[in-house]
C-alpha cells in the first residue's frame, strides 16, 4: 500500500545495511572490529546522533487531564448558565452550577486517573544495559549509551537494544515476533541477503526491541534510537491521529441543539409574555428559569458516572479501559482486526502430527499421548517413532522447563522435546546415554542443524532441517519392519507431495534424519536416512472460535491482518472459524497503495477476511479504507508493529501479557488476560452502557421538558411563575440524577449481542426516544399543571403555596417516571427496573431529600418552600402517579395490538 514512512533524519546512516557486506559496513562505519571504537569517537557520535532512545508516549498531565473533563458542550453550556445566574445577582444558582462542574470534573479526573495506574502497573522494564567493545576493552553500558559503529556482544537472551549487523555467529536465532509478526524465530548470520529482502526475512539484521533466543554472536550497531526501525513506527504512532468516540460526537451534537433549543424557548416564552402584557422584570426571571429547565445539569455528571462503572466492570473481566469515551465506543465496533501471533493463537510451538514411514501419527500434547489411526499407540511399538523423537531431543539446544510445561530457547526445538519427554525420553537422559561431541549449527544456506554423538563405541548423527533440504540429502529411508531401504525418486515424490499438503493446513514441518558413523569427523549431511517427519503448529487459542462466533451473531466483522505466510494464516483463519474454506488470502505484497487503487481493489479489499506479509504502512491504509467506508474500527495487536494501526482505529486494542509497551501505550484497551473473548466482553459491556445512556438520557430530557411546558404555560396562561430557577435546579440536580444514575445500572436485554452493532453516525436519541421525551414530558407537565389549577380554584392557596404544591407535584411525578424507562415488552410487577437494587435504593435517596425540603426550615427556606395542608399532600400523591398509570395503559394496548398481530 502507501510507501514506508522515512525515519526522522538526523545524520546520515548507511543505507540498507542488510545488503552492504560487512566489511563495507566497517569502513563506512569507520571502526575497527577488535579494538572497537575509540573514546574520541564515542563523544563525537553521541554528539551526532543524540542518546540511544525512542521518543516516549507521555501520558497526560494531571492539568490535562482536569482540562480534558472541561471539553464538552454540555459543560459549555453549563458555564453559561452560571455566568448569566451570577450577572442577574442569583448567586445560589451560579454556586449551585458550579458545584456541578466541579463534581464532573473530579468524577472523570479520578477515574482516568485510576486508569493511568493500571497502565502503568502493566508497564515492562526494558534492557539497561549492553556488553559491547570499546577501546580493546569489553564493558557493560547502558543501553541508552550506544552508537552507530559500537560492537555489541550477543548471547541467549539478551534483549536487541538497537539496529545491528551480524559480523559473526554461532547458532543465532532472534525472535521478531513483536515487530514483524511472525512467530518463529529467525535464524542470523554475516551473510548478506538482497536489497530488496522483506524485513521478516533480513537474516543479516538484528532489530531493537526484539530479543535473542539462542546462540551467541556480535552486531555492529547501524542504527540508534528513532533511526532504528522500531523508531520508525514510533514514527508513525506519533503522526496517527485518534478518532474521536461517537459518544462524544453524539453529545456534543446534542449539546448544540440544546443550546438553540434553550435560546429560541426563553426568548420565545419571554417576548410572548411580554407581548400578552406580562411585566419584564418577571419574563426575565422566567427567561432565567427556562434556561435552568432547559439543560441537564445532570447528564454530564451520571454519564461520567455510567462510564465509570463500566469502566470498573470492564476492569473486572481483565479489560483496562484507558479513557472514560472508549468504554461505550466498544459497543459500536463494526469491524475488528486482528493481528494472530499471540492474539488468535497461543504464540507457541507445538507437535501436532508425527510421519512416520508406519503411517501419520497424532499428538495430543493435553493427554501426552499418540495416536495412530485414531487409537493410543505406544512409542516403543510405533515403528520408528522411538528413533524419530530420540533424534529430535538430540539435535536440540533448548531446556524444558522442570515441570515440563514449556521451556527457554527456540519455541520448535522445546515443542519438539515436549513430545520426545510424552514418548519417555528425556533429554538429559538421552545426553547421559549419547554425549554430544560435536554441533553443526543450523545454517540459513543448508537450511539444516546436526549434532555429533557417542554411541556403542562409535558415533550417532542426528538431523532435523527443512524437508526440501533434508530430502536431497537422503539415500534411505526407514522402512515399517524397522530396515533402511533405498529413498528414491518415487518415495520422494510421495513424500514431498505429502509435505505439501501438510503446509497448506499450516503446519510447520521439519524432516528427521541420521546416520550412524565410526568417526566424529565425518560429512553429517551426506548419506542419511530418514526418519519421519513432523507437523508444528502455533495452536489457536482455546477460546478464540467461541469469541469469533459471538461476534457474527453480534454483526461485527473480524478480520485477520497478521505479517506471517499466507498458508498460515489462512489455515489458522479456516481453522477458528474466521474464514470459511476457498477464502482468498489477500498478500501485503500484492496490494498497491491507498491512492492508487481502483474502487474495484478497495471493494475486494474491504470484502477480504485475511491478509497475509502486511506492513505497519499497509495496517494503517487498511483501517482507513474500512473507515472511509463508514466502518466502526477495533484494532487488535501486541507487537511493536502494530501500534500505529491501534492508534490509527477508533478503538486500540492491546495484549497485557504478551503486548509490548509501545503497543500497549498507543492502545485504547488492554486485555491482561490477552484472551479474545475478552474483547467480546467488552463489546457487550459497551453495548449494554449506550443503551443505558439513552435511557436515562431520555429520562432526563423528558424532565427538562416537562419543566419547560409547565413554566412556558403558566406564564403564558397568566399563571404564577410555577417553579423557581433554585428549585428546578434541586430537581435537576438531587431527584432526577439519582434515578437517572440508577438507569445507567440496567443490565442487558437478553439480544443485546445478537442486534446489529448501531450506525456509528446515528444520533444518541432516534425519532422513536424524542418522540417518547415530547409524551412524557407532555404528561407529566399536565398533572403539574391541573396541582397548579386545583391550587388556585379548589384549595386557594397563595402564589408561595402554589409554587410549593407545584414543585413537589413534578418532583414525585419524575420520580415515579424513572418505572416507565422500562422496557415495553416487560411487565408493570417484574422487570429490569424494579428487579434493580439501585432503582429502589435512588428513590429511597430522593424521597429523604424531598422530606428534607419539606420539613427541614433551613433548606425549605433557600428553596422557598411552605408547608401544606394534608389535603394538598393527598392531591400531590394523586396526581403524580398519573404518568405511571398513563403509560401503563399504553403498554398493554401495544401488548394487546402486537398479540393480535401475531395471531
Amino acid at each position: 500500500m502507501s510507501e514506508p514512512a522515512s525515519r526522522p533524519q538526523t545524520e546520515a546512516l548507511p543505507d540498507e545495511p542488510h545488503h552492504l557486506p560487512v566489511e563495507r559496513l566497517i569502513s563506512l562505519l569507520d571502526v575497527e572490529v577488535e579494538p572497537g571504537l575509540r573514546s574520541a569517537q564515542i563523544k563525537a557520535r553521541r554528539q551526532r546522533f543524540g542518546k540511544n532512545v525512542l521518543r516516549r508516549h507521555q501520558p497526560a498531565g494531571v492539568f490535562n487531564i482536569v482540562i480534558n473533563q472541561l471539553k464538552s458542550p454540555v459543560v459549555y453550556l453549563l458555564a453559561a448558565a452560571a455566568l448569566l445566574a451570577g450577572g442577574l445577582g442569583e448567586w445560589a444558582d451560579f454556586t449551585a452550577i458550579l458545584a456541578v462542574l466541579a463534581i464532573n470534573t473530579m468524577i472523570g479526573f479520578v477515574t482516568e486517573i485510576r486508569a493511568m495506574r493500571s497502565m502503568e502497573a502493566l508497564r515492562q522494564l526494558s534492557a539497561s544495559s549492553v556488553r559491547v567493545r570499546r577501546d580493546h576493552q569489553h564493558m557493560v553500558i547502558p543501553a541508552d549509551d550506544l552508537v552507530p559503529g559500537d560492537i555489541v556482544v550477543l548471547d541467549a537472551g539478551d534483549v536487541i537494544t538497537a539496529d545491528m549487523r551480524v559480523i559473526s555467529s554461532a547458532n543465532l536465532s532472534s525472535d521478531e515476533s513483536a515487530l514483524t509478526g511472525e512467530s518463529l524465530p529467525v535464524a542470523k548470520s554475516p551473510q548478506a541477503v538482497a536489497i530488496d529482502t522483506a524485513l521478516a526475512e533480513r537474516t543479516s539484521m538484528l532489530y531493537k526491541g526484539c530479543a535473542i533466543t539462542r546462540g551467541t554472536g556480535e552486531g555492529l550497531v547501524t542504527a540508534t534510537g528513532m533511526q532504528t526501525e522500531l523508531g520508525r513506527i514510533t514514527h508513525l504512532v506519533e503522526h496517527s491521529e485518534p478518532e474521536r468516540s461517537p459518544l462524544e460526537r453524539q453529545l456534543e451534537r446534542l449539546s448544540r441543539d440544546l443550546i438553540w433549543i434553550t435560546l429560541a424557548v426563553a426568548a420565545a416564552v419571554a417576548l410572548a409574555g411580554i407581548y400578552v402584557g406580562q411585566n419584564i422584570p418577571l419574563m426575565v426571571e422566567t427567561a432565567v428559569a427556562l434556561a435552568v429547565a432547559a439543560i441537564p445539569e445532570g447528564l454530564p455528571i451520571v454519564a461520567t458516572l455510567a462510564l465509570a462503572r463500566g469502566m470498573l466492570r470492564m476492569a473486572r473481566r481483565n479489560a483496562l479501559i484507558e479513557r472514560l469515551s472508549a468504554v461505550e465506543t466498544l459497543g459500536a465496533t463494526t469491524v475488528i482486526m486482528t493481528d494472530k501471533t499471540g492474539t488468535l493463537t497461543e504464540n507457541r510451538m507445538h507437535v501436532d502430527r508425527i510421519v512416520t514411514p508406519v503411517g501419520e501419527i497424532a499428538f495430543d500434547r493435553q493427554a501426552g499421548t499418540f495416536l495412530l489411526g485414531g487409537r493410543p499407540v505406544s512409542v516403543g511399538l510405533a515403528s520408528g517413532l522411538d528413533t524419530l523423537l530420540r533424534a529430535a531431543a538430540l539435535c536440540n539446544n533448548a531446556a524444558l522447563h522442570d515441570d515440563g510445561a514449556g521451556g527457554t530457547g527456540d519455541p520448535m526445538e522445546v515443542a519438539l522435546l515436549e513430545a520426545a519427554l510424552a514418548g519417555g525420553l528425556r533429554k538429559q537422559t538421552l545426553h547421559s546415554q549419547y554425549p554430544e561431541v560435536a554441533e553443526h549449527a543450523f545454517d540459513a544456506g543448508t537450511k539444516m542443524m546436526a549434532t555429533v554423538h557417542q554411541s556403542n563405541g562409535g558415533y550417532l548423527i542426528a538431523v532435523k532441517g527443512a524437508p526440501e533440504a533434508v530430502f536431497e540429502r537422503l539415500s534411505k529411508i526407514q522402512s515399517p519392519d524397522g530396515l533402511a531401504v533405498p529413498f528414491d525418486d518415487r518415495i520422494s515424490r510421495n513424500w514431498q507431495s505429502y509435505c505439501d499438503l501438510l503446509a497448506s493446513q499450516g503446519l510447520r514441518l521439519l524432516a528427521i534424519a541420521g546416520k550412524p558413523a565410526r568417526t566424529a569427523q565425518v560429512n553429517p549431511y551426506a548419506d542419511l536416512t530418514l526418519y519421519g517427519v513432523i507437523g508444528l503448529q502455533d495452536p489457536p487459542r482455546s477460546d478464540v472460535a467461541a469469541a469469533l462466533a459471538d461476534a457474527r451473531r453480534a454483526g461485527i466483522k473480524v478480520v485477520m491482518v497478521t505479517g506471517d505466510h499466507a498458508l498460515t494464516a489462512k489455515s489458522i483463519s479456516q481453522t477458528v472459524g474466521l474464514a470459511p474454506a476457498g477464502t482468498e488470502v489477500f498478500k501485503g505484497e500484492d496490494l498497491t497503495s491507498l491512492k492508487e487503487m481502483s474502487e474495484q481493489d478497495k471493494a475486494a479489499a474491504r470484502a477480504a477476511l485475511v491478509f497475509s506479509r502486511v506492513s505497519p504502512e499497509q495496517k494503517l491504509d487498511l483501517i482507513t479504507l474500512h473507515q472511509q467506508a463508514g466502518e466502526f474500527v477495533a484494532m487488535t495487536g501486541d507487537g511493536v508493529n502494530d501500534a500505529p494501526a491501534l492508534k490509527k482505529a477508533e478503538i486500540g486494542i492491546a495484549m497485557g501479557q504478551r503486548g509490548t509497551q509501545v503497543a500497549r501505550e498507543a492502545a485504547d484497551m488492554v486485555l491482561r488476560d490477552d484472551a479474545f473473548s475478552t474483547i467480546i466482553h467488552a463489546v457487550r459491556e459497551g453495548r449494554i452502557i449506550y443503551t443505558n445512556i439513552r435511557r436515562f438520557t431520555t429520562y432526563l430530557l423528558s424532565c427538562n421538558l416537562s419543566e419547560i411546558l409547565v413554566i412556558g404555560l403558566a406564564v403564558l396562561g397568566g399563571l404564577p411563575l410555577p417553579l423557581l430557577p433554585l428549585q428546578i435546579l434541586f430537581l435537576n440536580l438531587v431527584t432526577d440524577v439519582f434515578p437517572a444514575f440508577a438507569l445507567g445500572t440496567i443490565e442487558a436485554d437478553r439480544d443485546v449481542l445478537e442486534r446489529p452493532p448501531r450506525p456509528p453516525s446515528e444520533p444518541i436519541l432516534s425519532g422513536a426516544q424524542w418522540q417518547a421525551i415530547i409524551i412524557h414530558g407532555a404528561i407529566i407537565s399536565f398533572v403539574t399543571l391541573t396541582a397548579a389549577g386545583m391550587a388556585i380554584y379548589q384549595l386557594g392557596m397563595r402564589d408561595d403555596q402554589i409554587t410549593t404544591m407545584c414543585f413537589f407535584t413534578l418532583a414525585l411525578a419524575q420520580l415515579w417516571h424513572v418505572f416507565n424507562m422500562r422496557n415495553w415488552r416487560e411487565g408493570p410487577v417484574f422487570n429490569q427496573l424494579t428487579r434493580n437494587t439501585f432503582v429502589w435504593l435512588s428513590i429511597a435517596i430522593c424521597i429523604a431529600l424531598l422530606t428534607l425540603a419539606a420539613f427541614e426550615p433551613h433548606l425549605a427556606s433557600v428553596l422557598h418552600i411552605v408547608p401544606l395542608a394534608p389535603e394538598a399532600w393527598t392531591t400531590i400523591l394523586g396526581l403524580s402517579i398519573l404518568p405511571v398509570l398513563m403509560r401503563e395503559v399504553a403498554a398493554i394496548f401495544v401488548r394487546t395490538r402486537r398479540r393480535h398481530f401475531a395471531d
